[in-house]
């Protein structure tokens, strides 16, 4: 659901995928390979959302901000299911885990990777390569390679899952009973377990 507001339509570039259930509204900028779940609310009504390309914005996700702000997710940048980020600075290829809260003014150095149900207060910096937990949260070291090379494997899961989603989606009626030839999904795991170094 796309929505313009106050003469601002939002731009999605065409190899995106933003979920028909999700609500994109206003001032909203999606690059190249981005990745809307279902339940996103983009709300551009008061400010800017600049999603750059190869992000990630997962289902039931919320990112606003108060009047004329802009929200900056820069590239690869991947934010799990449920977070809500408010009016802060997302730095290159971090990770915001399920269910974090991000509020105004933050900024979140690139590399860094905070962890599901954090609460990172306004105003606060984080340098890059921080790993960050708690409510409220601290970083309690720093990202490793192996860590940052974990983390950039999955987001590039999400990379390739927008044309994935044009190509292969598409709604359906339920079966009423389990078909004979169902397919195995066992290469996707074959694919996950690679990634981890398995």
């Amino acid at each position: 659901m796309i929505y313009e507001f106050k003469g601002f339509i939002p731009v999605v570039h065409p190899t995106a995928f933003v979920h028909p259930q999700a609500i994109v509204t206003g001032n909203v900028i999606i690059g190249k390979d981005v990745y809307i779940g279902p339940g996103a609310a983009l709300r551009g009504d008061w400010g800017g959302i600049e999603i750059a390309d190869g992000c990630n914005v997962q289902e039931n996700c919320t990112i606003h901000m108060f009047p004329g702000v802009t929200v900056k997710l820069d590239e690869s940048a991947h934010i799990g299911h449920g977070a809500i980020i408010h009016g802060a600075h997302i730095g290159r290829n971090c990770l915001i885990g399920m269910n974090a809260v991000i509020m105004d003014d933050v900024e979140v150095g690139e590399e860094s990777i905070v962890g599901a149900l954090s609460f990172i207060n306004a105003n606060t910096i984080i340098p890059r390569r921080s790993l960050v937990v708690g409510n409220p949260a601290k970083i309690i070291k720093e990202v490793s390679d192996d860590m940052i090379a974990w983390k950039t494997k999955g987001t590039q899961l999400y990379q390739s899952l927008p044309l994935d989603m044009q190509q292969h989606w598409r709604a359906c009626e339920p079966l009423s009973e389990m078909p004979a030839d169902r397919p195995s999904q066992d290469i996707l795991f074959e694919t996950w377990n690679t990634i981890k170094g398995k």
